[in-house]
């Protein structure tokens, strides 16, 4: 209903046509390869974080990777400083939250397409405070898979690690975090968007 609404909106924008719409991040890359592919080429996508299949975040990643002409603008609720960084990461135009009027996206739609990044002051500001995700890359793949409640031998033959090296990077997240156990560790590199 959300997307629906959002593209009728950008619909009635003189300058904006809406060439596709899909309900999973994992429908993202494919549906703009194939419009490219009959012609009509993708200028911006236009993502959320949560989405079903693979997560905006994922999808931006995957559709910089093999579509870098495509500029790409997170909207989201989940305004958290850890999404805006790995966004950024990512090859994200813009970032922005939900509850920013819709003549708000549209600007920020036109400003990307002139090769500016749009990113919401508010988070912005938290983000440089925030400061950067300690994490490393196989710290937060170790520690997201041990959010089901995955042993460490799980964990171990899932990432094709050691026990023992699962064991290392799962103390190191906890150590990182602040937090006393896993759980824990797992709850506050979520809510800082890290994971």
């Amino acid at each position: 209903m959300v997307r629906e609404a959002l593209a009728a909106l950008l619909g009635l924008e003189p300058d904006i046509e809406v060439a596709a719409q899909v309900g999973r991040g994992d429908e993202v890359l494919p549906t703009a390869l194939a419009l490219a592919a009959a012609g009509t080429p993708v200028d911006v996508a236009l993502l959320d974080i949560e989405m079903p299949g693979i997560d905006g975040l994922a999808a931006a990643e995957l559709l910089h990777r093999e579509l870098p002409g495509i500029r790409i603008v997170i909207l989201t609720t989940f305004g958290r400083p850890g999404f805006l960084r790995r966004a950024m990461e990512v090859g994200v135009s813009a970032f922005m939250v939900k509850d920013a009027p819709a003549a708000e996206l549209a600007s920020a739609i036109r400003r990307v397409l002139a090769g500016e990044r749009v990113i919401d002051p508010n988070l912005a500001a938290a983000a440089l405070a925030d400061g950067i995700n300690p994490l490393t890359a196989r710290e937060r793949a170790v520690l997201e898979a041990s959010a089901d409640g995955s042993v460490n031998s799980e964990i171990a033959a899932r990432l094709f690690l050691s026990e023992g090296t699962v064991r290392n990077y799962l103390s190191a997240c906890i150590q990182k975090t602040g937090a006393r156990n896993r759980a824990e560790a797992v709850r506050i590199a979520y809510e800082k968007g890290w994971l």
